[in-house]
C-alpha cells in the first residue's frame, strides 16, 4: 500500500480532508482606480487565490498518493442488510451516484450465516393470517427481552418503520416465497429465541438455497441489480476515515486485495458505515466477556469489529460496557476449530441432561426461557456443556418426532456433528473420554435419577411429572445399554455493542454531537436492543435502520462541526491482529509427475481435490467434490486452486471470509504432493 502524502502547513486543510480539501474560492480582478480599501480587498482576494492554487496543487499531490480516487454522492461501507438497504433508499431519494465498498467477494454480510427469520407487528403477513398485534406490544417484548437495557426511542423508530420495510419486501417478491408455517400460518413462534407474546416471526425460505440462506438477502440483491447508479467495489477493505477542516467526515481510504490498489473514496453528501459487529473476533469478545474468546463463531470471520475502531479515530463515541452485550445460542455445534452452527442434539427433551467441564448440572435443561440458559452456559468453564443421554433416550426422542437435529447432523456418518458423538458402556468410561471427573458425573447422574423417580421437581426447577411440553416430550433416567455425550458450546452470530448514534442515524462524538457526514446502521451500532436480542431483529434491524440512513444521508443538510479528533476511548489495535497458524513451507523438491487425489473433512461432508504435476511443477488443481456452503466458499474454491498453480506451492493466502475452505483446499493439495514424493 502506498503511503499517503502529508502536505505542508499551507495545505493543512488538505491533510484533514483526505484526497482533497474540496475548498474553493473565486478570485476576481479589480480596476486600478479603486480606493485604498478596495485595493486592500483586492490584495486579500489575490492572496486567497494564491492560497487556493497552492491547495489545488497539494490536492493533486495528495490524490497522486493513491492508485485511484473515486467520488460519489454517497459512500456506503459494507454490503450486508444495512448497506444494501441504505443504497436502495439513497437511490430512491435521488442520489445520483452511490458506491458500496465490500471487503468480501459477495454481498450479504451476516445474512450469509442466518436462516433469515424476520419479525414485525401490525404487518401485512399478520393481517393475512388473521392475527391481531400491536406495535406497543412489540416494543415491550423487545425491551423485556433486552433486560430493559435497550434504547426505547430507537426501538420505537424501528417498530414504526419495520411495518413499511416488511411491506416493501412483500411487494418486491417476498409474497412469492414459501414460509415455514405453524398451524397453516406464516406468522409463527420461534423457539430459538425468547418467545414473543404474539406470533410475529416470519421464516421465508430462499428460492436459490445454493446461493442464499436468507430470502431478504435474495430480494435485496435482485433489487440492487436494477439500479445503474449503484456500484459495488468488492474485495475492498476500508482502513481509514478522514475528516476535513469543516469537521466533516467525507473521505474513506480502502485497499483492494484483488488488485492491490489503494483507493480514496470521496462522498459529497455522506458516508454510511455498515460494517457489522465483532462476532468473528474471539480476541475482542474475550476482552469484554468472561469466556468470550472461547465462544464458537457462527458467522463470518470478517465480522471483526474494525469498523467500530475506524469510527473512533474520527471521534465516534462507544459505550465500553455495552461491548459486553454478546448474546449467545446455548446450542453450538463445533464443526471446525472455533467455528460453529446451531445444532443441539435436544436429547434433554426426552430425559437427557447437561453437565459442565466439572461433571455437574447447572441449569434446568427443559426451561422454556432462552436467556437463563444462554447466560448459564456463558459462565461455565470453556463455555461448553456436555449433553449426556442413553440409547433409550434416543429411541424416545425419535418416537416423539423430535430428533431432527440428531438424525440430520449427528447420526449419519457424513453428518456435520457425527465425529462429536462419544459413547461408552459405562458412565465412568464416558467421563474419561470427555475429560470430566468420573466421580462427579456419577454423583450427578445418581441425583438426577432420584429426582426422576420422585415425579416432582428438582433443585433447578425441572419437572418430572410427565406433562408433555414443547421442551419435554418424555421422562427418562440416565440409564441404558449405551451412554452418550456430545459437547455443545456457546455460539455467537451477532454482537450488540458498537458506536453511538442519534435518532437520525448520525454517529455522535463523546459530547453527544453529530459528526457531520458520518452515519451508521446495522450491527456496528451499539446500545439499541439491550443485552439480549429479540427474534427477527437481527435481520430486520439492519434493513430498517439502513433504509432510514439511506434517506437521511441524501436529504439532510451537510453541516459543519467541531474539529475532528480521536475519541478518548479507542479499541486497541492488538484486538485486530490475526493469528496465522504456523505452517512450515512445503518442500517442493523431488515431486514426481502424475495425477494425485486426496480427501479431507469438509463443512458438511468430505472435500476431494485432484492435483496434476507436470514437469516437476503443479500444473492443475481441481476441487473434484465438496460440501461447502456455495455462496460463502465460492471465492475460495475459485481463487485458491488458481493461486496454488500460479505460485507452484500450497502455501498461498486464503480468501477473506472463506478461511476454512481455503485451508481445506491447501491441506488436500499438501496431501497430494506428499503422494507425489
Amino acid at each position: 500500500m502506498k503511503k499517503r502524502v502529508v502536505a505542508l502547513a499551507l495545505a493543512a486543510s488538505v491533510v484533514l480532508g483526505g484526497c482533497s480539501s474540496g475548498a474553493s474560492s473565486q478570485a476576481t480582478s479589480a480596476p486600478a482606480s479603486q480606493t485604498t480599501e478596495a485595493k486592500e480587498q483586492t490584495t486579500t482576494s489575490q492572496t486567497e487565490a494564491e492560497t487556493t492554487e497552492a491547495e489545488k496543487e497539494a490536492d493533486k499531490e495528495g490524490e497522486a498518493s493513491y492508485d485511484e480516487v473515486k467520488e460519489a454522492d454517497v459512500i456506503i461501507v459494507g454490503a450486508g442488510g444495512a448497506g444494501l438497504s441504505a443504497a436502495i433508499a439513497a437511490a430512491d431519494e435521488g442520489a445520483e451516484s452511490i458506491i458500496v465498498i465490500e471487503k468480501l467477494g459477495k454481498t450479504g454480510g451476516s445474512l450469509n450465516f442466518t436462516s433469515g427469520s424476520m419479525s414485525g407487528a401490525e404487518t401485512v403477513i399478520q393481517e393475512l393470517d388473521g392475527i391481531e398485534d400491536t406495535k406497543e406490544s412489540y416494543i415491550e417484548d423487545i425491551m423485556s427481552n433486552g433486560a430493559g437495557l435497550g434504547n426505547r426511542e430507537l426501538i420505537q423508530i424501528f417498530v414504526d418503520e419495520d411495518v413499511d420495510a416488511i411491506e416493501w419486501l412483500w411487494n418486491h417478491g417476498l409474497s412469492e416465497y414459501t414460509f415455514s408455517e405453524q398451524n397453516g400460518k406464516k406468522s409463527v413462534f420461534a423457539p430459538e429465541h425468547q418467545l414473543y407474546s404474539v406470533q410475529r416471526t416470519y421464516k421465508p425460505k430462499a428460492m436459490d438455497p445454493s446461493n442464499y440462506k436468507s430470502a431478504v438477502h435474495e430480494i435485496l440483491d435482485k433489487e440492487i441489480a436494477a439500479y445503474d447508479n449503484i456500484t459495488i467495489d468488492y474485495y475492498t477493505e476500508v482502513t481509514e476515515l478522514i475528516g476535513n477542516e469543516k469537521g466533516q467526515v467525507l473521505t474513506a481510504v480502502g485497499h483492494n486485495s484483488d488488485s492491490g490498489k489503494t483507493v480514496c473514496y470521496k462522498a459529497k453528501k455522506g458516508i454510511v458505515m455498515a460494517t457489522g459487529g465483532y462476532s468473528g473476533n474471539p480476541r475482542m469478545m474475550g476482552q469484554y466477556a468472561q469466556h468470550g474468546d472461547q465462544y464458537l463463531v457462527g458467522g463470518a470471520d470478517s465480522a471483526d469489529g474494525k469498523g467500530i475502531r475506524i469510527m473512533q479515530t474520527v471521534g465516534a463515541a462507544v459505550d465500553k460496557e455495552k461491548l459486553s452485550y454478546i448474546p449467545t445460542f446455548p446450542m453450538g455445534l463445533e464443526f471446525a476449530p472455533g467455528k460453529g452452527a446451531i445444532g443441539d442434539v435436544y436429547m434433554w427433551k426426552a430425559g437427557g441432561i447437561y453437565v459442565n467441564q466439572e461433571g455437574k448440572r447447572f441449569i434446568n435443561e427443559a426451561l422454556d426461557e432462552v436467556v437463563p440458559r444462554e447466560t448459564a452456559l456463558e459462565e461455565q468453564t470453556g463455555a461448553v456443556q456436555y449433553n449426556i443421554f442413553t440409547d433409550k433416550i434416543i429411541e424416545d426422542l425419535k418416537a416423539n418426532k423430535a430428533a431432527f437435529m440428531w438424525e440430520y447432523y449427528y447420526e449419519p456418518e457424513q453428518g456435520m456433528g457425527h465425529k462429536l458423538v462419544q459413547s461408552a458402556d459405562t458412565l465412568e468410561e464416558l467421563a474419561e473420554i470427555i475429560g470430566v471427573p468420573a466421580d462427579a458425573l456419577t454423583e450427578t447422574v445418581e441425583a438426577y435419577n432420584k429426582a426422576v423417580e420422585s415425579k416432582g421437581t428438582d433443585e433447578f426447577g425441572r419437572d418430572f411429572s410427565g406433562t408433555p411440553t414443547a421442551y419435554s416430550v418424555a421422562v427418562n433416567k440416565i440409564e441404558g445399554d449405551k451412554y452418550y455425550a456430545v459437547p455443545i458450546k456457546a455460539l455467537v452470530v451477532m454482537t450488540l455493542g458498537g458506536v453511538t448514534i442519534n435518532n437520525d442515524m448520525q454517529v455522535v462524538n463523546e459530547a453527544g454531537e453529530a459528526i457531520p457526514g458520518l452515519y451508521a446502521a446495522g450491527e456496528v451500532v451499539g446500545g439499541i436492543w439491550g443485552k439480549f436480542v429479540s427474534g427477527g431483529t437481527g435481520v430486520m434491524g439492519p434493513v430498517v435502520f439502513g433504509r432510514i440512513t439511506g434517506r437521511n444521508v441524501v436529504n439532510f443538510e451537510l453541516k459543519e462541526g467541531q474539529p475532528v479528533k480521536e475519541a478518548s476511548f479507542v479499541l486497541e489495535e492488538a484486538l485486530f491482529e490475526k493469528k496465522e497458524a504456523a505452517v512450515e513451507a512445503f518442500d517442493m523438491s523431488g515431486i514426481k509427475d502424475g495425477t494425485y487425489e486426496a480427501t479431507v473433512d469438509g463443512q458438511s461432508g468430505d472435500m476431494t481435490v485432484q492435483v496434476v504435476v507436470a514437469g516437476g511443477k503443479i500444473s492443475e488443481v481441481t476441487v473434484v467434490s465438496n460440501h461447502e456452503t456455495e455462496n460463502i466458499a465460492g471465492p475460495a474454491l475459485e481463487k485458491v486452486p488458481a493461486a496454488i498453480v500460479e505460485q507452484n506451492s500450497p502455501d498461498v493466502d486464503g480468501v477473506t471470509g472463506a478461511t476454512l475452505t481455503s485451508e481445506r483446499i491447501r491441506e488436500a493439495v499438501r496431501q497430494c504432493l506428499d503422494q507425489a514424493k
